[in-house]
């Protein structure tokens, strides 16, 4: 097989946008097509004009805007869909008009109620109409798996005879299968008078989930163009995952020899996050390529091969598709080698009996939670980096705050066993507190970040702090809990810090001596 590129066709614009919850304003759409241009799909779909004056407007700003793709509207076979189609894409470097009609008998009977001639005759007439005006012409033949086979071929023989240059094959319900859609792409090429000149396209549906199955049967067969979408959005089941094609065709280039995408594959996972974030609908998290898990490993058996090397479970990079790495999700099926390289990523470098004393507290947890993030590893470890040596140790503290005063605290603490105390001044309650505390410890750390949450309901809720802290690259979360928010931050504050000179404690010792 030579080498060639399949053109990615993205309809997410249009037959996404169908897909329930899924529209979006005109500002959203350019967002996208922006995107959509720089992740380097051939085509993009911008929308179908007749349906409403802002899809319009939409297609018209996209075709102004956005170069690079051809910019392609969608138009039933009615004249007056040709016009809008054309009036929509004045504006494009790179027009196309995408006109379809159903060929299949069940379609014809119950929707349409016209003759095969007639539909014959309404595509001859649209596609000269369209090609009068626009070079480049797609024509589709609706529900085209159900319909008649020597009818396709007499549709997609006006079509091209007209002047389209794309014939498109849509599996419009999801009803076909792999082998099925082969053979029907072998047979339009081989009967469709002069097929040689026009590219074969194909479109999917999910209903049956096998929307990427065929179309990677549909390729192998000699269709060119794959009409797709990010993250699979559609109407019903959805359409082929354009992520998904594009990595099966990458990876398994063993298998499709000679075959590759313009697809900046880097700007997936980007192109991704993006769509879910305008259309408020997240990705499930096994979704393959794109989802929160495609990456994530939990078994501790798939931890230890990937952190050995990244091949034994992993058949392409993170970092491919353009999301930064991999991650190991810390659960109950983890296992040793992967709780330790989080705990290094941590800061945290136990060993013997305390690090086998953390990992049975972790286990603990793990059989009460489904996930362990990083803040129940912080406090679970506190324990293990919390001595009776710690540097510092709370005492009492006062507040002076409200609109009538300025926010003062005043803070006992004990510092390496010396009772301490000092009164500062602050922006609010918190940040005198937190002032305070800097200068009896003599700190040069950083606050990153501050979290504050009600642990339980009511007015005499228990809040919890969290804060996390940062000095010379090492950071540290400190965790603190109190009826008294101002008391639990202070709590989380020293914590954080009792973190910090420990580490600064293991690395002095840990640091190699001169002779």
């Amino acid at each position: 097989m030579s080498d060639e590129i399949i053109r990615i066709f993205d309809t997410t614009l249009r037959d996404g946008e169908q897909s329930p919850g899924c529209s979006m304003n005109l500002n959203e759409k350019l967002a996208l097509a922006r995107q959509l241009a720089k992740l380097g799909v051939d085509v993009i779909e911008a929308g179908f004009p007749i349906a409403s004056e802002g899809d319009l407007e939409s297609v018209k700003a996209i075709s102004r805007e956005i170069r690079g793709p051809v910019i392609c509207a969608l138009a039933r076979t009615s004249p007056a869909d040709i016009e809008h189609a054309l009036e929509a894409l004045h504006p494009a470097s790179r027009p196309r008009v995408h006109t379809f009609i159903a060929t299949s008998d069940i379609h014809l009977e119950h929707k349409l109620r016209m003759s095969r001639e007639q539909v014959l005759e309404e595509i001859d007439r649209a596609v000269r109409q369209a090609r009068g005006h626009c070079d480049d012409v797609e024509f589709s033949a609706e529900d085209a798996t159900r319909s008649d086979r020597d009818f396709l071929v007499q549709a997609f023989t006006t079509a091209l005879e007209a002047g389209a240059s794309t014939l498109n094959v849509p599996d419009t319900v999801g009803y076909t299968t792999p082998s099925e859609y082969y053979d029907l792409i072998r047979f339009l090429r081989e009967h469709v008078p002069g097929s040689e000149a026009a590219v074969f396209s194909l479109h999917c549906h999910n209903d049956l989930g096998l929307a990427v199955a065929n179309s990677l049967a549909a390729i192998r067969a000699g269709a060119r163009q794959v009409e797709c979408t990010v993250n699979g959005i559609g109407e019903r089941a959805g359409n082929t995952a354009m992520e998904e094609l594009v990595m099966a065709l990458k990876t398994r280039r063993d298998e499709f020899a000679g075959l590759d995408t313009n697809v900046a594959t880097t700007e997936i996972y980007p192109s991704s996050r993006l769509l879910s974030s305008i259309t408020g609908v997240p990705v499930q998290p096994n979704k393959a390529i794109v989802g929160d898990n495609a990456f994530a490993h939990e078994a501790g058996i798939h931890q230890d091969g990937v952190l050995k090397s990244a091949i034994t479970y992993e058949i392409m990079t993170p970092q491919s598709i353009g999301r930064a790495s991999n991650e190991l999700v810390l659960g109950k099926h983890s296992g040793r080698h992967a709780f330790r390289e989080r705990l290094l990523e941590l800061g945290y470098e136990l060993e013997g009996d305390e690090f086998q004393d953390a990992f049975r507290r972790f286990k603990d947890l793990a059989d009460k939670k489904k996930s362990i993030y990083n803040e129940d590893l912080e406090a679970i470890l506190a324990d293990a980096v919390s001595h009776d040596d710690d540097r510092f140790a709370l005492g009492d503290l006062a507040i002076v705050s409200g609109t009538f005063a300025l926010p003062t605290a005043t803070v006992e603490l004990r510092v390496d066993g010396e009772p301490r105390k000092t009164t500062a001044n602050g922006d609010g309650p918190v940040d005198a507190v937190f002032k305070a505390i800097a200068e009896l410890t003599e700190t040069k750390s950083e606050l990153v970040q501050f979290n504050v949450k009600a642990i339980t309901g009511g007015m005499d809720a228990l809040g919890e702090v969290t804060v996390t802290v940062e000095e010379d690259g090492r950071r540290v979360i400190g965790h603190g809990a109190h009826t008294d928010i101002i008391v639990a931050s202070g709590k989380a504050y020293v914590h954080a810090l009792n973190k910090l000179a420990w580490h600064l404690r293991r690395r002095s010792v840990d640091e190699p001596r001169g002779i």
